[in-house]
Protein backbone atom coordinates (compact mmCIF):
# COMPACT_ATOMS: atom_id res chain seq x y z
CA UNK A 1 0.00 0.00 0.00
CA UNK A 2 1.57 3.41 -1.04
CA UNK A 3 0.25 6.60 0.90
CA UNK A 4 -0.03 10.34 -0.07
CA UNK A 5 2.79 11.21 1.16
CA UNK A 6 4.93 8.28 -0.63
CA UNK A 7 2.89 9.49 -3.82
CA UNK A 8 4.12 13.29 -3.66
CA UNK A 9 7.55 12.26 -3.50
CA UNK A 10 7.25 9.91 -6.18
CA UNK A 11 5.52 13.06 -7.87
CA UNK A 12 8.38 15.35 -6.65
CA UNK A 13 10.88 13.39 -8.91
CA UNK A 14 11.91 15.49 -12.10
CA UNK A 15 14.66 14.13 -13.76
CA UNK A 16 15.42 10.39 -14.89
CA UNK A 17 18.32 8.36 -15.52
CA UNK A 18 18.98 8.49 -19.26
CA UNK A 19 18.54 12.26 -18.43
CA UNK A 20 21.69 11.80 -15.89
CA UNK A 21 23.17 9.60 -18.68
CA UNK A 22 22.95 12.38 -20.91
CA UNK A 23 24.74 14.40 -18.67
CA UNK A 24 27.64 12.00 -17.89
CA UNK A 25 28.40 11.39 -20.90
CA UNK A 26 28.75 14.94 -22.55
CA UNK A 27 30.60 15.79 -19.45
CA UNK A 28 33.01 13.42 -20.86
CA UNK A 29 33.51 14.07 -24.34
CA UNK A 30 32.65 17.90 -24.53
CA UNK A 31 29.37 17.80 -27.11
CA UNK A 32 25.65 16.32 -27.09
CA UNK A 33 26.86 14.56 -30.93
CA UNK A 34 30.12 13.04 -29.03
CA UNK A 35 27.51 11.86 -26.26
CA UNK A 36 25.05 10.48 -28.36
CA UNK A 37 27.68 8.43 -30.17
CA UNK A 38 28.36 6.76 -26.15
CA UNK A 39 25.44 5.66 -25.27
CA UNK A 40 23.62 4.93 -28.84
CA UNK A 41 21.38 7.83 -29.06
CA UNK A 42 20.65 10.25 -31.65
CA UNK A 43 21.74 13.67 -31.09
CA UNK A 44 18.51 15.44 -30.85
CA UNK A 45 17.28 12.89 -28.16
CA UNK A 46 20.54 13.74 -26.47
CA UNK A 47 20.30 17.57 -26.64
CA UNK A 48 16.52 17.29 -25.60
CA UNK A 49 17.47 15.05 -22.35
CA UNK A 50 20.17 17.44 -21.54
CA UNK A 51 17.92 20.43 -21.69
CA UNK A 52 15.23 18.19 -19.79
CA UNK A 53 17.32 17.81 -16.88
CA UNK A 54 18.48 21.35 -16.76
CA UNK A 55 14.92 22.47 -17.04
CA UNK A 56 13.75 19.70 -14.09
CA UNK A 57 16.93 21.57 -12.37
CA UNK A 58 16.40 24.94 -12.75
CA UNK A 59 20.20 25.92 -13.59
CA UNK A 60 22.59 25.08 -16.16
CA UNK A 61 25.01 22.58 -16.23
CA UNK A 62 27.53 23.66 -18.77
CA UNK A 63 28.90 26.74 -20.06
CA UNK A 64 28.24 26.73 -24.06
CA UNK A 65 31.37 27.98 -25.71
CA UNK A 66 31.49 27.51 -29.53
CA UNK A 67 30.77 24.12 -30.32
CA UNK A 68 32.35 23.09 -27.14
CA UNK A 69 30.20 22.22 -23.42
CA UNK A 70 32.24 22.58 -20.88
CA UNK A 71 31.18 22.01 -17.11
CA UNK A 72 30.49 25.01 -15.29
CA UNK A 73 30.71 25.00 -11.43
CA UNK A 74 26.45 23.88 -11.07
CA UNK A 75 27.73 20.48 -13.54
CA UNK A 76 31.04 20.04 -11.60
CA UNK A 77 29.00 20.10 -8.36
CA UNK A 78 26.34 17.52 -10.06
CA UNK A 79 29.14 15.41 -11.36
CA UNK A 80 30.43 12.85 -8.66
CA UNK A 81 26.39 12.14 -7.39
CA UNK A 82 25.36 11.33 -10.96
CA UNK A 83 27.90 9.33 -11.89
CA UNK A 84 27.14 7.46 -8.16
CA UNK A 85 23.25 7.45 -9.05
CA UNK A 86 24.34 5.52 -12.80
CA UNK A 87 26.53 3.54 -10.66
CA UNK A 88 24.05 2.38 -8.40
CA UNK A 89 21.50 2.13 -11.30
CA UNK A 90 23.76 -0.44 -12.98
CA UNK A 91 24.16 -2.63 -9.98
CA UNK A 92 20.52 -2.95 -9.50
CA UNK A 93 20.13 -4.02 -12.62
CA UNK A 94 22.61 -6.39 -12.87
CA UNK A 95 21.35 -7.87 -9.63
CA UNK A 96 19.30 -10.60 -11.29
CA UNK A 97 22.03 -11.29 -14.27
CA UNK A 98 24.66 -13.30 -14.12
CA UNK A 99 26.47 -10.42 -15.17
CA UNK A 100 28.75 -7.56 -12.83
CA UNK A 101 27.81 -4.35 -13.44
CA UNK A 102 30.10 -2.18 -15.01
CA UNK A 103 33.99 -3.00 -15.14
CA UNK A 104 35.96 -1.47 -12.00
CA UNK A 105 38.14 1.04 -13.06
CA UNK A 106 41.94 1.71 -11.92
CA UNK A 107 44.56 3.79 -12.19
CA UNK A 108 48.10 3.33 -11.54
CA UNK A 109 51.42 5.19 -11.61
CA UNK A 110 53.77 3.13 -13.32
CA UNK A 111 55.43 1.28 -10.60
CA UNK A 112 52.38 0.22 -8.89
CA UNK A 113 50.74 -0.82 -11.82
CA UNK A 114 53.75 -2.28 -14.04
CA UNK A 115 55.23 -4.37 -10.90
CA UNK A 116 52.41 -4.97 -7.95
CA UNK A 117 48.93 -4.73 -9.42
CA UNK A 118 49.27 -7.33 -11.93
CA UNK A 119 49.47 -10.38 -9.41
CA UNK A 120 46.73 -8.55 -7.57
CA UNK A 121 44.86 -8.10 -10.38
CA UNK A 122 45.34 -11.50 -11.58
CA UNK A 123 44.46 -13.17 -8.15
CA UNK A 124 41.37 -10.95 -7.78
CA UNK A 125 40.31 -12.14 -11.54
CA UNK A 126 40.91 -15.66 -10.71
CA UNK A 127 38.35 -15.42 -7.70
CA UNK A 128 35.85 -13.14 -9.39
CA UNK A 129 35.72 -14.26 -12.89
CA UNK A 130 32.94 -12.42 -14.35
CA UNK A 131 34.37 -9.65 -12.45
CA UNK A 132 36.74 -6.82 -15.00
CA UNK A 133 38.90 -4.54 -14.34
CA UNK A 134 40.13 -1.97 -16.41
CA UNK A 135 43.95 -0.44 -15.83
CA UNK A 136 44.90 2.78 -16.82
CA UNK A 137 48.93 3.36 -15.80
CA UNK A 138 50.26 6.72 -15.98
CA UNK A 139 52.26 9.05 -13.79
CA UNK A 140 51.58 10.45 -10.84
CA UNK A 141 50.03 13.55 -12.16
CA UNK A 142 47.75 11.80 -14.27
CA UNK A 143 46.27 9.07 -12.09
CA UNK A 144 45.52 12.58 -9.58
CA UNK A 145 43.69 13.86 -12.37
CA UNK A 146 41.68 10.89 -13.54
CA UNK A 147 40.50 10.49 -9.83
CA UNK A 148 39.48 14.15 -9.55
CA UNK A 149 37.90 14.02 -13.06
CA UNK A 150 35.72 10.58 -11.47
CA UNK A 151 37.85 9.09 -14.81
CA UNK A 152 38.76 6.19 -12.52
CA UNK A 153 37.02 4.80 -9.64
CA UNK A 154 40.62 3.95 -7.92
CA UNK A 155 44.02 5.56 -8.07
CA UNK A 156 47.45 4.07 -6.83
CA UNK A 157 49.95 6.60 -6.45
CA UNK A 158 53.93 6.76 -5.24
CA UNK A 159 53.97 10.52 -4.83
CA UNK A 160 53.33 12.91 -2.45
CA UNK A 161 51.03 15.06 -4.46
CA UNK A 162 47.30 15.54 -3.61
CA UNK A 163 44.18 17.61 -4.60
CA UNK A 164 41.59 19.09 -3.13
CA UNK A 165 38.73 16.52 -4.13
CA UNK A 166 40.48 13.56 -2.88
CA UNK A 167 41.06 11.38 -0.64
CA UNK A 168 44.42 9.91 0.64
CA UNK A 169 44.94 6.43 2.49
CA UNK A 170 47.93 4.83 3.22
CA UNK A 171 48.89 1.90 1.91
CA UNK A 172 51.92 0.00 1.39
CA UNK A 173 55.99 0.63 2.42
CA UNK A 174 58.49 1.65 -0.35
CA UNK A 175 62.27 2.14 -0.50
CA UNK A 176 64.13 3.53 -3.41
CA UNK A 177 67.69 1.82 -4.19
CA UNK A 178 70.76 3.25 -6.31
CA UNK A 179 71.69 0.56 -9.59
CA UNK A 180 74.12 0.27 -11.57
CA UNK A 181 75.41 -1.41 -14.48
CA UNK A 182 77.30 -4.49 -13.12
CA UNK A 183 80.81 -3.96 -14.69
CA UNK A 184 80.18 -0.22 -13.35
CA UNK A 185 83.54 1.34 -11.47
CA UNK A 186 81.24 1.74 -8.49
CA UNK A 187 79.42 -1.35 -8.13
CA UNK A 188 81.70 -3.54 -6.00
CA UNK A 189 83.09 -1.02 -3.83
CA UNK A 190 80.77 1.88 -1.24
CA UNK A 191 80.32 4.82 -3.22
CA UNK A 192 80.55 7.88 -1.60
CA UNK A 193 78.92 11.17 -1.95
CA UNK A 194 81.44 13.14 -3.93
CA UNK A 195 81.03 10.06 -6.10
CA UNK A 196 77.17 10.16 -6.15
CA UNK A 197 77.38 13.82 -6.79
CA UNK A 198 79.64 13.56 -9.89
CA UNK A 199 78.24 10.70 -11.45
CA UNK A 200 75.47 10.35 -14.20
CA UNK A 201 72.09 9.67 -13.45
CA UNK A 202 69.11 8.14 -15.62
CA UNK A 203 65.67 9.31 -13.77
CA UNK A 204 62.19 9.38 -14.33
CA UNK A 205 60.64 12.28 -16.00
CA UNK A 206 59.10 15.33 -13.90
CA UNK A 207 55.25 14.34 -13.08
CA UNK A 208 56.48 10.81 -11.84
CA UNK A 209 56.10 10.07 -8.36
CA UNK A 210 59.61 8.09 -8.49
CA UNK A 211 61.26 10.98 -9.86
CA UNK A 212 59.53 13.98 -7.20
CA UNK A 213 61.13 11.21 -4.12
CA UNK A 214 64.76 10.91 -5.95
CA UNK A 215 65.18 14.68 -6.48
CA UNK A 216 64.13 15.45 -3.05
CA UNK A 217 66.68 12.71 -1.49
CA UNK A 218 69.54 13.22 -3.39
CA UNK A 219 69.45 16.79 -3.90
CA UNK A 220 69.10 16.82 0.02
CA UNK A 221 72.18 14.48 0.59
CA UNK A 222 74.35 14.88 -2.63
CA UNK A 223 73.58 18.71 -3.33
CA UNK A 224 73.75 18.38 -7.04
CA UNK A 225 72.51 15.95 -9.83
CA UNK A 226 73.75 15.38 -13.04
CA UNK A 227 70.65 14.17 -15.00
CA UNK A 228 71.88 12.82 -18.16
CA UNK A 229 69.00 11.24 -19.00
CA UNK A 230 65.10 11.77 -18.37
CA UNK A 231 62.48 8.48 -19.49
CA UNK A 232 59.07 8.11 -18.84
CA UNK A 233 59.48 4.28 -18.48
CA UNK A 234 61.05 2.48 -15.90
CA UNK A 235 61.88 0.02 -17.87
CA UNK A 236 63.92 1.92 -20.17
CA UNK A 237 65.64 3.66 -17.77
CA UNK A 238 67.00 -0.39 -16.19
CA UNK A 239 67.61 -1.01 -19.62
CA UNK A 240 69.87 2.73 -20.65
CA UNK A 241 71.63 2.00 -17.01
CA UNK A 242 72.50 -1.90 -17.62
CA UNK A 243 73.86 -0.70 -20.91
CA UNK A 244 75.72 2.58 -19.76
CA UNK A 245 77.64 4.20 -16.50
CA UNK A 246 74.61 5.84 -15.91
CA UNK A 247 73.10 5.26 -11.95
CA UNK A 248 69.45 5.13 -11.76
CA UNK A 249 67.16 5.58 -8.92
CA UNK A 250 64.27 3.76 -8.66
CA UNK A 251 61.57 1.88 -6.00
CA UNK A 252 63.14 -1.66 -4.68
CA UNK A 253 59.57 -3.17 -6.09
CA UNK A 254 61.00 -2.62 -9.89
CA UNK A 255 64.14 -4.01 -9.68
CA UNK A 256 63.93 -6.83 -7.34
CA UNK A 257 64.30 -9.51 -10.25
CA UNK A 258 66.61 -7.38 -12.60
CA UNK A 259 68.74 -7.52 -9.23
CA UNK A 260 68.72 -11.37 -8.95
CA UNK A 261 69.10 -11.91 -12.53
CA UNK A 262 72.47 -10.07 -12.36
CA UNK A 263 71.27 -7.51 -15.01
CA UNK A 264 71.45 -4.62 -12.59
CA UNK A 265 73.50 -4.36 -8.73
CA UNK A 266 72.19 -2.15 -6.31
CA UNK A 267 75.10 0.74 -5.03
CA UNK A 268 76.11 0.52 -1.49
CA UNK A 269 76.26 4.11 -0.71
CA UNK A 270 76.12 6.09 2.45
CA UNK A 271 73.18 7.59 2.09
CA UNK A 272 70.42 7.42 4.35
CA UNK A 273 67.52 4.43 3.86
CA UNK A 274 65.34 6.25 1.71
CA UNK A 275 61.95 5.05 2.47
CA UNK A 276 58.43 6.47 0.95
CA UNK A 277 54.27 5.79 1.49
CA UNK A 278 52.62 3.84 -1.27
CA UNK A 279 48.68 5.63 -1.55
CA UNK A 280 45.73 5.01 -2.23
CA UNK A 281 43.39 7.84 -3.72
CA UNK A 282 39.45 8.10 -3.69
CA UNK A 283 37.47 10.88 -4.98
CA UNK A 284 36.28 12.61 -1.80
CA UNK A 285 32.09 12.71 -3.31
CA UNK A 286 32.31 9.61 -4.45
CA UNK A 287 29.96 6.35 -3.22
CA UNK A 288 32.65 3.28 -3.38
CA UNK A 289 30.49 0.44 -4.73
CA UNK A 290 30.70 -3.46 -3.36
CA UNK A 291 33.13 -4.36 -6.77
CA UNK A 292 35.30 -1.43 -5.62
CA UNK A 293 35.63 -1.92 -1.51
CA UNK A 294 36.19 -5.56 -2.26
CA UNK A 295 38.73 -5.07 -4.72
CA UNK A 296 40.34 -2.29 -1.82
CA UNK A 297 40.07 -5.06 0.61
CA UNK A 298 42.16 -7.55 -1.46
CA UNK A 299 44.43 -5.12 -2.47
CA UNK A 300 45.43 -4.77 1.50
CA UNK A 301 45.56 -7.96 2.43
CA UNK A 302 46.94 -10.04 -0.38
CA UNK A 303 50.57 -10.77 0.09
CA UNK A 304 52.23 -8.98 -3.04
CA UNK A 305 54.80 -10.85 -5.49
CA UNK A 306 56.11 -8.00 -7.57
CA UNK A 307 56.84 -8.61 -11.51
CA UNK A 308 59.97 -8.96 -13.12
Amino acid sequence: MIDKSDQQSFQRLRLNLRQVEVFLATAGSGSTRAAADRIARSQSAASTSLAELEAALGVELFDRIGRRLLLNENGRALLPKAQALVEQAAEVQALFTDEHAAPLRVAASFTIGEYLLPSLVSRWTQRHPKSRIHLRIGNTRDVIDAVAALEVDIGFVEGSQTHSDLVVRPWLDDEMVILAAPDHPLADRCATTRQLAGATWVLREHGSGTRQFADEWLLKHLGQVRVGFELGSTEAIKRVVAAGDGLGCLSRHAVQQSVADGHLVELRTRLPKASRQLAIVLHREKRLGRASADFLAHCSAAELHPAG
